[in-house]
């Protein structure tokens, strides 16, 4: 039930890195995700779930489904209080098999989120 209430009403950090990217599932021969049996999919998934709760604390995540609205199947959003762990995680969990064989990734975008006065002292404007 917590974790439903996440993906439904999704908490943000207040974390200053944060980074956003498409992905989808394989549909190509010999990598189709959809026409594996949804047992073998169900532990893909359990492994990869594994991965990412090494990071907790560290990194948080939210996943959005856009199947139907766009090219792309699910948007992945990361945030971490520094960008070293964002990488950490990303890295880590594309050995997994769910992501090493069936996962298409598109754009990786990075920010940092700051104020807008610090962004402009920043800048230099």
């Amino acid at each position: 039930p917590a974790m439903n209430q996440q993906r439904i009403y999704p908490e943000f950090p207040d974390f200053p890195v944060c980074t956003f990217y498409p992905m989808n599932k394989s549909r190509v021969p010999g990598a189709n995700w959809y026409m594996e049996q949804f047992s073998n999919r169900y532990a893909m998934m359990a492994e990869h779930g594994m991965s990412g709760m090494k990071f907790a604390g560290r990194v948080v995540q939210v996943i959005t489904a856009s199947t139907g609205f766009d090219d792309w199947e699910w948007g992945v959003t990361l945030w971490g209080r520094a960008p070293e762990p964002i990488k950490e995680i990303v890295y880590t969990m594309r050995f997994d098999k769910a992501s090493a064989k069936y996962a298409e990734f598109g754009p990786f975008y990075l920010s940092y989120i700051v104020p807008p006065e610090e962004a402009i002292a920043h800048l230099k404007l």
